[in-house]
């Protein structure tokens, strides 16, 4: 993986985060880094620049990660609906994930971060890229990540194999 293609912006309203978070992305190999506060500045350069990958924080102010990315999915001022989106956070609840699932995350790295973390979201981005879908109520990767054996409900996707599944 060439990284050194890479445009990814940080955003996090924690100067000492988004130094740590660009050493990291320097390390592996990516020189094109752009950094913003909050959710309204990283729109507001999207805007401007076209972006590969965010890096995004859950919790700032006055525009959260959550509304940040629910933004980025679904405005009709969006500058990019598709671009990876991985949220970067300590708050690792059940319903912080499934929060941050359900607005259009494609990927989720809890603090303390790792570069082993970081470049495993990053790669998983970029080389394993789950496929966008659009209901009334979502759009974003698909949030299944594998099919479950024990799924016995029906399908509802076009594109889902309609065989039956072991029991």
């Amino acid at each position: 993986m060439r990284f050194d293609r890479l445009k990814i912006l940080v955003v996090d309203d924690n100067h000492h985060m988004r130094v740590l978070l660009a050493e990291i992305l320097r390390a592996i190999g990516v020189t094109d880094i752009h950094e913003a506060n909050d959710g309204a500045e990283a729109l507001h350069l999207m805007r401007r620049m076209n972006i590969d990958v965010v890096l995004t924080d859950l919790t700032m102010s006055p525009l959260d990660g959550i509304d940040f990315v629910r933004l980025l999915r679904n405005a009709a001022d969006s500058p990019n609906q598709m671009t990876p989106v991985i949220m970067v956070t300590g708050h690792s609840t059940q319903k912080r994930v499934r929060e941050a699932r359900d607005v259009g995350v494609d990927e989720f790295l809890v603090k303390p971060i790792t570069a082993r973390g970081l470049l495993s979201r990053l790669k998983e981005v970029i080389e394993n890229p789950r496929p966008y879908v659009r209901i009334d109520s979502y759009f974003g990767p698909d949030r299944r990540r594998r099919a479950d054996p024990r799924f016995s409900g029906p399908y509802r996707r076009q594109d889902d194999e309609f065989e039956s599944l072991p029991v």
